[in-house]
């Protein structure tokens, strides 16, 4: 951490105001990862709706303005109707002589049960050997509860708030944001039309010990590859031999996606990614990552490359295809003889700069009905688009993140590495695209919280002196 001679009074007081509070702040952690706001499931829609409120009754009592924003419902499969969260859109400040910048966060949680491998009640931070574990630690519930806690700091000490801050929390991202694309543009001339600057914290470092700033996110694509053969599920000893089955079909298709060494095999898919420069393979060979941590931690004995600048590439800058599943096949335990009527594969391409969904899109719709007809086989396929999210790179030569960099070096005393992320965060780009502002994305948590995972954690660390990046980050802000 720098000196305390190289901070402001400003900041050093604040710092020390966390410092002291931290129990508190870790308890109000514990309040949020109880609710069981599973966005997923229809039993806990309730606790997700109530998340939402819980958090908005939290900014109420320390001043904030609010908002819920309905935004209708959802039918499920069952034919069930139940009410989509509300948006809860908040502001702290407007004050026009200020800067004012707007956070992203979301308050729903991926499913989670002690059955499925935690060592503790996931719903239940625990905090061992200074790791803070429960559902929702680092994804995104520790993030968002930093922001109320810099909003306690600069209360409590009498310092002025100095910008103006705005926040667009959801309780559905973690089931595709059902609504908020639409409801960010509808808001773009009004709750948006003021704001300078955006900050979502929902992604993590690139390692355990170096803090990092986020500019680059791919994109997704995502399919299902549908083959029906019979009017019904057949029995093998009965049919088997005598029709064209569907799963071999299938997997004839699937196995033509991606070969072993994971290059994509849909011609025309890479024509549009932009060649790896100099410069950026020197920036890979910089950033501090340990190649073969990383291939530890994944539990493999080889990865697909030997460096870290290839490893890096290949995970932030070229796409990439992965096989999910299949739907319809049997995959309980024991064994079934069973020729499933319909199978449906599942599959994505995580997208980068410069490629158009829609064109990958229809390459691998074309590709896909292709092969299969050289399959000459009686049986129907359909290919289908389920969703499709734009790539994202940002300009980090700018006060948005120039401010960020400071505030990092404030708190941990080294310059960030700038890195890009492989997954997808599909509001980021509706954020820029309707604002014109520039977007950051600001990691508190490390790159072994288990986000989506067994045992997900924050560390009282990254926790504690996160919530002093993000309080740093909006002081430094106002200086620009």
């Amino acid at each position: 951490m720098s000196s305390c001679e190289s901070l402001s009074q400003e900041l050093q007081t604040l710092f020390a105001f966390i410092d002291q509070n931290s129990e508190q702040f870790i308890d109000l952690l514990a309040k949020a990862v109880k609710i069981k706001s599973i966005s997923a499931q229809k039993d806990t829609r309730d606790d997700t709706i109530f998340m939402v409120k819980w958090f908005e009754q939290q900014l109420q009592t320390r001043g904030l303005t609010t908002e819920l924003v309905d935004i209708g419902s959802e039918q499920w499969p069952d034919g069930q109707t139940l009410p989509l969260p509300p948006v809860l859109l908040a502001q702290l400040g407007n004050d026009p002589t200020k800067k004012t910048l707007c956070v992203y966060g979301h308050l729903d949680v991926q499913p989670a049960d002690i059955a499925d491998g935690w060592n503790t009640d996931p719903f239940v931070l625990i905090e061992l050997d200074g790791k803070l574990y429960g559902r929702g630690a680092t994804d995104d519930k520790g993030p968002v509860m930093a922001w109320i806690n810099i909003i306690d700091a600069y209360q409590s000490t009498g310092i002025d708030l100095p910008i103006n801050l705005k926040f667009i929390f959801e309780g559905m991202e973690e089931s595709g944001s059902v609504g908020l694309n639409e409801l960010i543009i509808a808001k773009g001339s009004t709750f948006l039309a003021n704001v300078d600057y955006i900050c979502i914290s929902d992604n993590y470092w690139l390692g355990n010990t170096k803090p990092c700033l986020t500019y680059g996110l791919r994109g997704n694509a995502y399919f299902f590859v549908e083959v029906k053969c019979a009017a019904k599920d057949l029995h093998s000893g009965v049919y088997g031999g005598s029709v064209h089955e569907a799963m071999t079909d299938l997997l004839a298709l699937m196995s033509k996606l991606v070969d072993n060494k994971g290059n994509i095999l849909i011609p025309g898919v890479l024509d549009d990614v932009l060649p790896l420069t100099a410069s950026e393979e020197a920036m890979y060979e910089s950033i501090d990552f340990n190649h073969h941590s990383y291939r530890e931690e994944i539990g493999t004995k080889r990865l697909l490359f030997e460096t870290k600048s290839e490893i890096l590439a290949h995970r932030w800058r070229y796409p990439s295809l992965s096989i999910h599943g299949i739907e319809g096949a049997f995959s309980g335990a024991g064994a079934k003889t069973v020729i499933p009527r319909k199978v449906i594969g599942k599959f994505s391409i995580r997208l980068v700069p410069n490629q158009n969904p829609d064109k990958v899109g229809q390459q691998v719709i074309q590709y896909l009905e292709n092969e299969f007809a050289k399959l000459d086989s009686p049986n129907r396929l359909s290919v289908i688009r389920r969703k499709a999210s734009k790539p994202w790179i940002a300009n980090t030569d700018n006060d948005n993140f120039k401010a960020a960099k400071l505030a990092i070096s404030s708190v941990f005393g080294v310059e960030p590495d700038l890195t890009r992320e492989g997954g997808s965060i599909p509001v980021t780009l509706t954020f820029e695209e309707v604002t014109g502002k520039s977007v950051i994305l600001l990691p508190i948590g490390g790159c072994d919280d288990g986000a989506h995972s067994q045992n997900e954690k924050i560390d009282r660390k990254n926790y504690i002196e996160g919530t002093k990046v993000l309080a740093s980050y909006i002081f430094h802000l106002s200086k620009n």
